[in-house]
Parts: C-alpha cells; sequence; structure tokens
C-alpha cells in the first residue's frame, strides 16, 4: 500500500456510522480510541470495570458500557449489528504466577471467540512487540521471528496472532494485527514510569546493551492511527507495526525528562531488564500513517502533567 493511501480521510465513514465494539475499553490504549470514536460512531465498550469510576467514565465519554471479562463473557449477547471490532482487552498474568492458563484464555482463545462471534466485522487485534525475539542493536521488522520478552504474556500474544489469524480466516474477516511498542500519554506508559521514579528520586533501570532505543507513540497519535488501522482491516490479514516515526533511547528521554522537571536522572543497567523493543516502522508509514507529535512534545506534555 503506497503513503499516498495512509493519508485517505476515514472521517468519510462518518457518512455511514459505525457500530464498533471496543474490548478493554477502560485500558490505556482502549479507552481514548473508544472515547474518539464515540465522537461520531456508535460505541460499545467491554472491560471489567473494576475501578471506582471505571463504569462512569465510559458513559461521560459516551460509550455504552458492556461490564464483564470478555474470557467468561457470553459472547452471544453482544449487540447485534456490529460493523469494527478494536480488540484490546488482554491479560497480563501480574495478578498470580499460577494465572498463565488465564493469560492464554484471554489473550488467544477468547480472541478467537470473539472474530467468530463477530464474523465480518473489520478486527483489530492489539498484538505486542514484546512477541518479539531479541535482535540486538536494529529496529525489529514484522518478519522477524517471535520471542519471549514478557514471559507469559508475550507466549500468550504469540498464540492469539495465530488464533486470530485462523479465525478470521475461516469467518471471512477482516483483519488488522498492531504490534504495539511504547504507548504513551495522560493514561500513563512506560516513559510516564519512569518519569515518576524520576520524580521520585529512584533509579531508572534498563537493559544493558545501551543506548535503549524506542519509538515511543504519544496518545494523540495512538489514538488516530488505531482508528486507521480498523478502515484498512483485509481479508488477507495487514500485519503491522505500531508506533512513533521517531527513534530516541531512554537514555535520552529520561535525561530530557530530567531537565523538565529539574530533577537528577540516575540510570541503573542490570542484565535481566528487558530488552529495549526498537521498532522498525517502514510499513506502518505506508499503511498507516506517520505520527505527528515529536518526543519531545510528547515528553514534555507528560512532565506538565506530572511535574
Amino acid at each position: 500500500m503506497e503513503q499516498a493511501e495512509a493519508g485517505v480521510d476515514d472521517r468519510a465513514d462518518a457518512h455511514h456510522a459505525w457500530r464498533v465494539l471496543v474490548t478493554g475499553a477502560t485500558g490505556r490504549v482502549g479507552f481514548p480510541v473508544a472515547r474518539s470514536l464515540a465522537a461520531r460512531h456508535e460505541v460499545f465498550g467491554l472491560a471489567r470495570c473494576r475501578g471506582a469510576g471505571d463504569r462512569q467514565r465510559l458513559v461521560d465519554a459516551g460509550i455504552r458500557p458492556l461490564v464483564g471479562d470478555l474470557a467468561a463473557l457470553d459472547l452471544g449477547e453482544l449487540p447485534e449489528g456490529i460493523t469494527h471490532v478494536f480488540h484490546a482487552a488482554a491479560r497480563f498474568g501480574r495478578e498470580s504466577p499460577t494465572d498463565w492458563q488465564q493469560v492464554f484464555e484471554t489473550n488467544a482463545q477468547a480472541s478467537g471467540r470473539l472474530v467468530a462471534a463477530t464474523a465480518g466485522a473489520s478486527f483489530v487485534y492489539c498484538s505486542s512487540g514484546s512477541a518479539y525475539a531479541y535482535q540486538g542493536r536494529r529496529p525489529l521488522t514484522e518478519e522477524d521471528p517471535p520471542g519471549v520478552h514478557l514471559g507469559v504474556y508475550s507466549l500468550s500474544k504469540i498464540a492469539g496472532e495465530a488464533v486470530v489469524r485462523y479465525a478470521a480466516g475461516r469467518c471471512g474477516t477482516p483483519l488488522t494485527i498492531i504490534r504495539i511498542f511504547s504507548t504513551y500519554g495522560p493514561e500513563g506508559g512506560a516513559p510516564v514510569t519512569r518519569l515518576r521514579r524520576i520524580l521520585a528520586g529512584e533509579e531508572v533501570v534498563l537493559h544493558p546493551d545501551a543506548p535503549n532505543n524506542y519509538n515511543p507513540i504519544f496518545e494523540d497519535d495512538y489514538v488516530r492511527l488505531a482508528i486507521r488501522a480498523l478502515a484498512v482491516a483485509a481479508r488477507d490479514p495487514v500485519v503491522v507495526n505500531f508506533a512513533g516515526s521517531d527513534t530516541v533511547s531512554a537514555e535520552d528521554y529520561c535525561a530530557y525528562l530530567g531537565e523538565l522537571v529539574r530533577r537528577p536522572v540516575r540510570i541503573r543497567y542490570e542484565a535481566d531488564a528487558p530488552w529495549p523493543l526498537w521498532p522498525d516502522v517502514t510499513r506502518m508509514h505506508a499503511i498507516l500513517g506517520r505520527t505527528d507529535v515529536p518526543w519531545r512534545e510528547g515528553m514534555r506534555r507528560i512532565a506538565e502533567g506530572l511535574g
């Protein structure tokens, strides 16, 4: 797909309003995407709503809440006529080290059932850059092999990609798989977590294969490109890295954050720290487009919010 195609104005679809299901609708990616879609489409937000005020937050954003756990939900009770699905719900296995069965159930098996339950709807599956094997100091391309960056979570996302591709093929469902790297903004993300450590006077722990290169993507951009991913879903599945257009090391952006909040930055390198997730965004630029928020501007915005 050529760059010119990536610039198509998806707002043309406002004349044919979508009926969208967003899973993980209270999450860092799901909520801003659902909120933006709700401005011109009918949006149902599926989430466990475990936090105080989660349900009301969806309602206030114009999102119709569906409260439940995807893994246990009777998918036959989903609203009829869903035209698009943005599947951001995921389980990380942080609750218990023995929770791996539930991680696979949510991130893989239930994802396949969701494709079948919404057969024919344009479907975006949120995978992860953590599903790649480490390739050293070069950016990761969509053809690189799978690997385990974050334990069971990474394994479940590798499995989830295979399951949704199979289900989409059986159901004739247009599919986009986005491999999400470093999202950040008002809802949080790795740069926000590292900024909080800087503000608290704590060390930022990084992998020793420095510099730790990333392509962080700010909320404004990940919302826009996520909606674009819904629009380009195809029967021949689209698989694309999902990240910012700018490459910057964690060392450099932490130093910049320290300057903004006028705090010293202390970095410690540990061999067992997660390796850096550095994506090649060539295919993303061709299919989804480029990001607009430069990394310094995004970091300035989060520093203003927390500093």
